[in-house]
């Protein structure tokens, strides 16, 4: 059963349009597009290719590519409309569903794959970074642990919280934390702040584009302070009158530990190191 499911009975009918496909940029060839909900014209075939290369590349949001004075189009399509404008087969519809399901599941939620059964784990102790798959353990005749960061078969003794003895295991993270680029702050009295910082709350790394200093993250959705890192109630009570000029505190250095959001405190205790999904 499709998670995507709708009636479709209570959905406008199709629009088909005698112009050029607005993804690969063929021309009209007799062959009628569909219009989808931007009004840009596709190919059900090059509509499905086009969503494929996006989740290929780790994305779980669908938008159009269609060129628009230069800049891309970039409205966000919705499963459903895109399931049914690019007619998807039985087969298809499963495959999109399977990995949007999981591409949106690793964005938000702290899951990886084991390296050995690909299973879909989620840690139990999320201060260790050394998991013991209880999957794999039951299929081999010896335990199998690997290594959350590097996701390689563990290697050394002890649970160092931050690496294993696999050459090259480091947390890429706190590379980009380290190395990023400084900027001034828009509308603000703040210059030299980190241009990506961690999320205090669940340690998402999010980039300064533009607008204030204060910034709402995706995954979990709390509001924060770019410069001081406070959550941003408590920023605006300590300086009030001047919230977006500068803060109470001063800016937070370049991050050097990833917070971890610890969603997992109603889970029931477990004798093992993760949740299988």
């Amino acid at each position: 059963m499709s998670f995507w499911k709708t009636d479709e009975s209570d959905e406008s009918p199709l629009k088909f349009v005698s112009r050029k496909d607005e993804i690969t940029g063929d021309e009209y060839d007799g062959q009628k597009r569909v219009e989808m909900s931007c009004g840009h014209a596709v190919d059900p075939g090059s509509l499905t290719a086009w969503c494929r290369s996006l989740m290929d590349q780790g994305h779980f949001q669908l938008h159009c590519p269609a060129d628009v004075n230069g800049n891309k189009c970039g409205a966000r399509w919705s499963y459903p409309e895109v399931r049914r404008c690019a007619s998807l087969s039985g087969s298809e519809q499963r495959e999109f569903e399977e990995k949007l399901a999981l591409l949106a599941a690793k964005l938000y939620c702290d899951y990886k794959e084991c390296p050995s059964c690909k299973s879909l784990v989620e840690r139990k102790v999320l201060t260790t970074i050394r998991v013991h798959c209880t999957l794999c353990s039951y299929q081999q005749p010896v335990p199998y642990e690997f290594c959350w960061q590097c996701l390689r078969a563990w290697k050394g003794s002890g649970t160092p919280s931050d690496r294993c003895a696999n050459e090259g295991c480091r947390d890429l993270d706190l590379d980009v934390l380290a190395s990023c680029a400084t900027k001034d702050l828009p509308h603000s009295e703040i210059h030299g702040c980190p241009s990506i910082r961690a999320c205090p709350t669940c340690g998402l790394l999010i980039e300064h584009k533009d607008k204030c200093k204060y910034v709402s993250c995706t995954r979990c959705h709390v509001e924060f302070c770019f410069a001081c890192l406070e959550l941003a109630g408590i920023c605006q009570k300590s300086k009030a009158g001047a919230w977006f000029q500068w803060c109470a505190k001063p800016i937070a250095p370049r991050q050097s530990r990833i917070p971890v959001w610890n969603r997992c405190q109603i889970l029931p205790e477990r004798d093992d190191s993760c949740v299988i999904l």
